[in-house]
């Protein structure tokens, strides 16, 4: 595998063990860095020749956001030929978008995946949040240092499953020799040691830190780092009566940050959240952890993910609080802390990093295997009729199969105890995508192909086998669905094109036959493939009932893959087997395809969808007569109040 990686922030020689641990893999990986940068406000500047496969890059810019790189040496590098092109910038960067609008010049055909950090929801102004939407949308994987950055790259268009991978740190093998709980190190210190290093600025919590040192005359502060703050550090001790027992060392050269760490008792990350910013990982709490140093932090950001469990965390803005975490961390509590520090810390060494890297770029080239040696595991969402659901069990016989029970009712309960499959009692009526995600969350055979299978439809084991020898005959194929018909034997349509304001026009004017486009296929029998379900995820909760497999096949579609029926595979399927309320599931219906419209072509390509079902629906109401025409002004009415609007009321009005 060659990759190419461009990140500013790799210029820190102690950040580039991700390169370092993914050639350990035997990954070809060459890096462009920016040529000069910063680490906790010391000058860093990477030298030509520093290591193999590195090369500097001249920046225009100091924000993190705005700089662009020296599009020369970009320009040569995408020349080659490579298979992953790991864009180590923020979606809505100018530095990402530079590299995105070289890469297509180049007509360089590798996939791209992107880092982010950013784990407050903002909305940028223009063009930068048309940059962000892009560079999401066309990607091919995320790596974010926090959960909830994940979050927001996928609601913000990532169509796949974004992956929280750590910023890697080194272990060094001399601080897990002095964990031991007996040794001296982990003993209570009667005076203790605070160190603090970072940007020396409001939201770092420094009055806090210092508030919490005056409460016990037990700690002393030291202090590294730069900024704003830094000319006003010894009044503000003063003022607190702390002069005699604090210290400001400056700035602290990467390469000497170990020897700060050893020099202290506990390290505090008290930061305080502001609506601009928070803590997006945390760095400092690895790197402590890693060198065998307890941590404190506040709640703000990621520090919870981070330290929690490993370290002690306090409510932010609370001096009491963190003075009394400090002593107890720097007293009794420093040998466990020590020691549960020590295994977080290695839970984000570089090699871990490099392997879940690995892991990120193996999917981005979706990597599946065209073998249809692979398990098979079945997810049934089951809502009442046990008999159907019986009669869709019976033909699986020893299969791994979940059924996840969103009626919580005992004769669901008691057939899958007859067929002998799992059966979870989903609690309440989740809908159909939470409940297959909940079995999703607990794979009974992981890394298996997945075929969802309506409680109200049947397929053979032959079938089910044939079914996906056609899903792994061609690497690219994410799901494959059998033909269908239903109990008298009428063939139904499986497979669709996928929606699109145009299209939706071409329907409302009679045209449907001239739609064009990539096609999916309706989940009510649907194989879903292991490599596939690893990059795109689960199914999107925010579709209650209907729509959710449409959703799931065009974020798999964005992503490369595509999707089809097995000719020659048969199965039956009754439909609407488990709903007893038509209006209910026609506001299901509509409602999930505007939910569909909005989140793939935002509000406008919406109501151009609904502006076409409204006409199209008042043009049957004038035409047609009978119950065609009531159904036709029940369509226009629906769509002229919303469906999410109706759905909502009748889900407010349901028992």
């Amino acid at each position: 595998m060659r990759v190419l990686r461009i990140s500013h922030s790799s210029t820190v020689p102690a950040w580039r063990g991700r390169e370092r641990a993914l050639r350990a893999l035997g990954i070809d990986v060459t890096l462009l860095a920016a040529r000069h940068g910063d680490a906790g406000g010391a000058e860093v500047t990477l030298s030509a020749h520093e290591e193999p496969q590195t090369f500097p890059v001249d920046t225009w810019g100091r924000h993190p956001a705005l700089f662009v790189y020296n599009p020369a040496p970009l320009w040569r590098a995408l020349r080659a030929q490579w298979d992953v092109v790991d864009i180590h910038e923020e979606p809505f960067s100018l530095a990402a978008a530079e590299v995105r609008l070289l890469k297509a010049l180049r007509r360089n055909p590798a996939p791209y995946v992107l880092y982010t950090a950013q784990n407050l929801r903002k909305n940028y102004p223009i063009p930068f949040r048309w940059l962000e939407r892009s560079a999401l949308r066309n990607a091919a994987g995320i790596s974010a240092c926090n959960t909830e950055a994940a979050r927001i790259s996928q609601s913000k268009g990532f169509p796949g499953r974004a992956r929280v991978i750590p910023l890697g740190v080194d272990i060094r093998d001399d601080a897990a020799t002095s964990l031991t709980v007996g040794d001296a190190a982990n003993r209570p210190h009667p005076d203790i040691t605070v160190g603090f290093v970072g940007r020396l600025v409001p939201e770092k919590g420094i009055d806090v830190l210092m508030d919490a040192v005056a409460a016990s005359p037990r700690l002393q502060l030291r202090i590294a780092g730069a900024g704003p703050l830094a000319s006003e550090l010894d009044d503000r001790a003063s003022a607190r009566g702390i002069s005699d027992r604090f210290e400001f060392v400056g700035t602290i050269a990467p390469a000497s940050v170990g020897g700060f760490y050893r020099g202290i008792d506990v390290l505090a990350v008290p930061s305080l959240a502001t609506k601009r910013w928070t803590e997006q990982f945390g760095r400092v709490a690895v790197e402590a952890m890693a060198y065998g140093t307890p941590v404190v932090s506040s709640d703000a950001g990621s520090l919870p993910d981070v330290v929690g469990g490993a370290g002690i965390v306090v409510a932010q803005g609370d001096a009491a609080a963190l003075s009394e975490a400090l002593v107890a961390a720097g007293g009794l509590r420093r040998g466990e802390l020590r020691i549960a520090g020590f295994a977080r810390a290695a839970e984000c060494s570089w090699e871990a990093v490099g392997r879940q890297y690995d892991e990120l770029y193996r999917s981005a080239m979706m990597t599946g295997s065209a073998s249809a040696d692979h398990d098979i595991e079945v997810i049934v969402v089951a809502y009442g009729a046990p008999e159907l659901l019986g009669a869709a069990l019976a033909p699986l016989g020893e299969m791994a199969v979940t059924v996840v029970d969103n009626s919580s009712r005992s004769e669901i309960a008691a057939v899958c105890a007859g067929a002998g499959v799992r059966y979870i009692d989903s609690g309440a009526n989740l809908g159909f995508a939470s409940a297959v995600n909940l079995a999703l969350a607990d794979r009974l055979l992981p890394g298996a192909d997945v075929l969802l299978l309506n409680p109200d439809a049947r397929i053979a084991r032959d079938q089910i086998a044939a079914l996906q020898g056609v899903l792994r005959s061609a690497p690219d194929l994410a799901s494959v669905g059998p033909e269908q018909v239903d109990e008298s034997g009428r063939v139904a349509q499986v497979e669709w094109v996928f929606p699109s304001p145009a299209n939706a026009w071409l329907e409302a004017t009679g045209m449907g036959a001239l739609r064009r486009g990539p096609h999916f296929v309706i989940g009510s029998i649907l194989m879903l493939r292991a490599e596939a379900l690893d990059q795109v995820g689960g199914f999107d909760e925010q579709f209650f009932l209907y729509a959710e497999e449409t959703d799931w096949a065009f974020r798999a579609y964005l992503l490369g893959w595509r999707h089809c029926v097995a000719q020659g595979v048969h199965g039956v399927h009754v439909g609407a087997g488990t709903s007893t309320d038509d209006r209910l599931r026609d506001a299901h219906f509509h409602a999930s395809q505007e939910r569909y419209f909005r989140k793939h072509f935002g509000w406008m390509g919406w109501q151009v969808a609904r502006a076409a079902v409204w006409a199209g629906a008042m043009a049957r109401a004038f035409v047609l007569r009978g119950e065609r025409g009531r159904n036709a002004r029940r369509r226009a009415a629906l769509y002229r109040i919303g469906p999410l609007n109706v759905e909502r009321r009748l889900m407010q009005r349901a028992p």
